[in-house]
């Protein structure tokens, strides 16, 4: 890597959310909370999903894959977020920083490839109900979740490796309580053109081209709920796709106003970064849990499934 010949700084420092020990005790215990109820919400939905031939469907396929998605991301944060709690210097080095610069970045990319993917999903389920099988059988399913994957795979890689070609000489604090894109390429002696160019091309194409697949999908599909005659069936249609609309306002909401506008390191910027980081992976599966009706049916044929006895 370039920054083993190059660099003189040999660890980052991050601030982190807070000196205080007292404050810093309390966070830990809220953020090893949510870490945990986090990690039990996506593997139960992953659990439910699995076992239960209920939700053996598409829709179902890709929120496993969103699942796992939210308990990878918030393992690359939480747990360094909760070591630093406890530490007194709060420091990483420059490849376990750019390491997670890059899974962070791959997380963000897939998910937003999985959501559109899940978009596309419900827009042949409702405008093209009777070629859905057809449309989105097992090797479509398959490919559209690979690439997502590769997809994030790949930017998260990309962006990673010309971060890593920086020289980075000092100051080494990162305004920040992980290692994010934004607050370290403030901390370059080089020229960051080519990593800021590479980023917002990251954004502008998949960012902007996922959100564009979205609108799209869900502009067909109200376009279809408003065309039905049935009262019931236009409830059916909003209440299958609230759920997911309701994610994907919260992933890109979030995301817009954290990466949008400038690193500063203000008290706003780490609040929203908590939310993005931390808080949003717990709430995927509690949305889909508490407002999907399947979900909330197969939850309760899990847990109330009598253990055969065998002899």
């Amino acid at each position: 890597m370039a920054w083993r010949n190059h660099s003189t700084v040999t660890e980052f420092i991050l601030t982190g959310l807070s000196n205080n020990p007292q404050i810093q005790a309390v966070l830990f215990v809220l953020f090893l909370g949510i870490y945990l109820l986090t990690l039990m919400g996506n593997l139960t939905m992953l659990l439910v999903i699995r076992t239960d031939s209920h939700l053996h469907m598409p829709m179902y396929f890709f929120l496993s894959h969103l699942s796992f998605l939210d308990a990878f991301y918030s393992s690359v944060i939480v747990p360094k977020l909760l070591e630093n709690l406890l530490s007194k210097w709060k420091t990483i080095s420059p490849l376990e920083c750019f390491t997670q610069i890059s899974l962070v970045i791959f997380s963000g990319a897939t998910e937003a490839c999985l959501l559109s993917v899940m978009a596309y999903d419900r827009f042949q389920a409702v405008c093209h109900p009777l070629l859905y099988v057809v449309a989105m059988n097992k090797k479509v399913c398959t490919g559209l979740v690979g690439a997502s994957w590769a997809i994030g795979m790949g930017t998260g890689l990309v962006n990673s490796i010309l971060l890593a070609q920086q020289h980075f000489c000092g100051p080494n604090l990162v305004r920040s309580f992980a290692c994010e894109l934004p607050p370290v390429l403030l901390l370059t002696c080089s020229d960051p053109y080519i990593s800021v160019v590479s980023i917002l091309t990251t954004m502008a194409v998949l960012g902007l081209g996922t959100l564009v697949l979205l609108l799209g999908s869900y502009t067909r599909i109200i376009m279809t709920a408003l065309g039905i005659n049935s009262a019931m069936g236009r409830s059916k249609i909003f209440s299958t796709c609230s759920s997911h609309f309701l994610v994907v306002t919260i992933f890109y909401g979030s995301g817009v106003f954290r990466y949008m506008t400038p690193a500063s390191g203000s008290a706003l910027e780490q609040v929203l970064s908590v939310q993005y980081s931390v808080v949003t992976p717990l709430l995927n599966p509690l949305i889909y849990s508490l407002k999907n009706q399947e979900v909330k049916a197969a939850l309760r044929r899990v847990f109330t499934r009598k253990p055969r006895l065998t002899f």
